[in-house]
């Protein structure tokens, strides 16, 4: 059942830029927590043991080269200008994207709903379209029945992989096995407060996080290579596989971690708004990520002999003079970027349950201005014990970015 705290919903209207632009501030310690810490591993990830860096600097811009192309055409492109369009009445995520399928074309296979779930959800029925305007695409989907079950299929896959996320996201925050159960603790605890207020608590830390690797990514590039925006060619790539063959290829799954978190965008996306995520992610996260990518290539660029694990990392990077600054900074923004995956899961959870696919539980309304701002606390302590069962059971920070991986590769299919 769904619970609204006393509050009564206003009438839907036109948000005030004033509204987008506060929603947009909370976006950043809610949405972006996850995506905006990827500069932390992602070229310790690639660089597979094979692999050199020549005097030519050909591995280090081909691996710019596919981050920046990466995240341009994912998040950006995909998630901000397609995806995020394709909502459910402002609800965004795998069932939401369903709901709407099977409102447009025959496609559905769940049971019929009751005029109580009407009233309890944000589900709004539309007037069926016009038979003479329907796609090929609609006929395709509804002359097949096969593929009636197969897209559902498909969904269910989806939504548990994002669920799956949520699980493994929090759990891999520390090396050391106490200090993430405290911290995977406290992070729950704070959900009862609702995305506002955890919006507000957060979006300091991330924004703080993005313009640290921001001034750090524009001192590098001027003071090591002010020509490294050459890499940010297509030509890179292709050099760099020529280059580096079985090893490059094998590499590329770690230039995949540079978009972890960007189904937040989609999933989260009830809890704010179109505007508001497209405007944080254009004008700050996305310049400050392309800026960290950009500084740590051309600090590697000069010095590309063959390095440890620690010296291809992040940290190699960053002056020492500030270094204990920023991972004092880095380490805030871990733990905000579990936020992401554990809103986009009450949501999710919330539209599985209008669509007769979950187990009725108590969805509590937080915010009396955005409906899809929820709290579900029985999913918020389950989730909890499998994030501190995770983070005991494999006790290897190692092992769970494998899995956090597979299962992240598997979110972005769906």
């Amino acid at each position: 059942m769904d619970l609204e705290l006393g509050k009564s919903f206003k009438s839907p209207k036109k948000d005030s830029w004033k509204s987008t632009l506060l929603l947009a501030y909370q976006s950043l310690g809610v949405v972006y927590g996850d995506l905006s810490i990827s500069p932390l591993y992602v070229f310790k990830s690639t660089f597979a043991e094979d692999i050199t860096h020549s005097e030519t600097n050909e591995e280090i811009f081909g691996v710019l080269s596919f981050v920046f192309w990466t995240l341009t055409l994912v998040p950006l492109l995909k998630y901000v200008f397609i995806v995020l369009r394709a909502d459910d009445n402002g609800e965004g995520g795998t069932f939401a994207l369903y709901s709407s399928i099977c409102r447009h074309a025959n496609v559905c296979l769940l049971p019929n709903r009751q005029v109580a779930d009407e009233e309890v959800s944000t589900y709004k029925l539309e007037a069926p379209p016009e038979k003479n305007n329907g796609s090929w695409v609609k006929i395709w989907l509804e002359k097949h029945k096969k593929l009636h079950t197969a897209l559902l299929v498909v969904v269910m896959l989806g939504t548990c992989m994002v669920i799956g996320d949520g699980v493994l996201t929090p759990a891999i925050s520390d090396a050391v096995v106490p200090i993430t159960c405290f911290i995977i603790i406290c992070l729950f605890a704070l959900q009862h407060f609702g995305t506002h207020q955890v919006g507000f608590l957060f979006a300091p830390v991330v924004l703080a996080w993005l313009l640290c690797i921001s001034a750090l990514g524009i001192y590098n590039i001027v003071h090591w290579n002010p020509h490294v925006y050459q890499a940010l060619s297509p030509y890179y790539m292709l050099r760099f596989l020529k280059k580096t063959k079985k090893g490059g290829w094998m590499s590329l799954g770690g230039i995949l971690l540079c978009i972890t978190g960007s189904e937040a965008m989609f999933a989260d996306l009830g809890h704010f708004s179109y505007a508001a995520i497209q405007i944080a992610f254009t004008t700050v996260v996305y310049p400050a990520l392309i800026l960290a990518y950009m500084g740590q290539a051309a600090y590697l660029s000069r010095h590309h002999k063959i390095y440890t694990s620690y010296q291809i990392g992040f940290y190699a990077s960053v002056p020492e003079s500030v270094r204990w600054a920023v991972l004092m900074v880095a380490i805030l923004a871990s733990v905000v970027g579990s936020q992401a995956i554990i809103s986009g899961t009450f949501s999710i959870i919330n539209q599985s349950q209008s669509l007769g696919c979950f187990p009725r539980v108590k969805v509590v309304h937080t915010s009396d201005k955005i409906h899809g701002q929820i709290y579900i606390p029985e999913i918020n302590w389950m989730l909890m014990i499998l994030c501190v069962a995770v983070a005991v059971g494999f006790r290897n920070t190692k092992h769970m970015g494998n899995a956090s991986g597979l299962v992240f590769s598997q979110c972005l299919l769906k």
